[in-house]
């Protein structure tokens, strides 16, 4: 599933391109994939708008439309929204065509077809249900150390559970979270309450370096992930645990482990990580 840095990426490479366009037409080819509002409102609404912005928050894209709406994306596992100069050929796994005026096109392409897209209203998003849910973005520049610690107390599950409780802080997925506990020295079965103060600011600082150098390097592409513009991500070649069992820790030389929790898999130094 793309994370914080992809759906970053995906953003970026998008506003860069697609920004001030015009959508011309709209095809729907998968009608599930859009939950809100009916599939022929939704191209009435969106045909003939300018795109005027793109914004995120945690693993949701969205993009604003003149018209006071904003589509907001969610890829879920497999959904990638790739921007193209020119006509490319409709695939099995095409859900969605945006024709823009320049002679560009977007298209939502979903093998799993989890993929979400809902056009709502500026004001809706506030109560919108699934962003209501969400804790602070985990790169909000107002989600201060402070603020982090006092998030921290009274939580007593396993601290890598509460990386991925998107309710606790939004944007990370297994792979960042086993890259962050690994780069703040932390095991992922240790629970939240029994971090000491300089644990907790070691985990903090790892949240902001891990994934700012993530969306740096364009994402990570392990399997499906590309961005915007249908690139593969470079952070997989800097990944020190994550997918790495029993090759090297990159600071002790000890073999990478992987236990399982929660249905994931969980890759730590069991020495570099107490």
């Amino acid at each position: 599933m793309p994370e914080l840095p992809e759906v970053e990426t995906i953003l970026r490479s998008l506003e860069a391109k697609a920004l001030g366009q015009v959508i011309r037409k709209v095809t729907v080819i998968h009608e599930k994939t859009i939950r809100k509002p009916h599939p022929d409102v939704f191209v009435s609404c969106l045909q003939g708008q300018e795109i005027t912005g793109f914004n995120r928050l945690g693993k949701y894209l969205m993009m604003e439309i003149g018209c006071s709406k904003v589509l907001v994306i969610h890829l879920r596992m497999t959904g990638r929204l790739i921007y193209t100069e020119s006509s490319i050929p409709v695939t099995k796994h095409t859900r969605i065509i945006f024709y823009l005026d320049q002679g560009q096109e977007l298209h939502f392409q979903d093998i799993r077809k989890f993929g979400t897209m809902h056009l709502l209203r500026r004001q809706e998003l506030q109560s919108f249900p699934p962003f209501r849910a969400l804790g602070y973005d985990a790169l909000d520049p107002r989600l201060s150390l402070d603020i982090f610690i006092n998030m921290l107390k009274g939580r007593r599950g396993q601290v890598k559970g509460l990386l991925l409780n998107q309710s606790f802080i939004a944007g990370i997925g297994n792979i960042y979270a086993n890259e962050i506990l690994w780069k703040a020295g932390i095991h992922p079965q240790r629970t939240a309450n029994s971090l000491d103060i300089e644990e907790q600011q070691k985990l903090y600082q790892a949240i902001r370096d891990v994934l700012k150098s993530a969306v740096s390097h364009r994402g990570t592409t392990l399997r499906d992930y590309v961005d915007g513009d249908g690139k593969h991500g470079e952070f997989q070649n800097l990944l020190r645990v994550h997918s790495r069992e029993g090759k090297p820790c990159p600071l002790c030389g000890n073999s990478i482990a992987r236990i399982k929790q929660g249905g994931r898999s969980s890759y730590y130094c069991p020495i570099c990580q107490k």
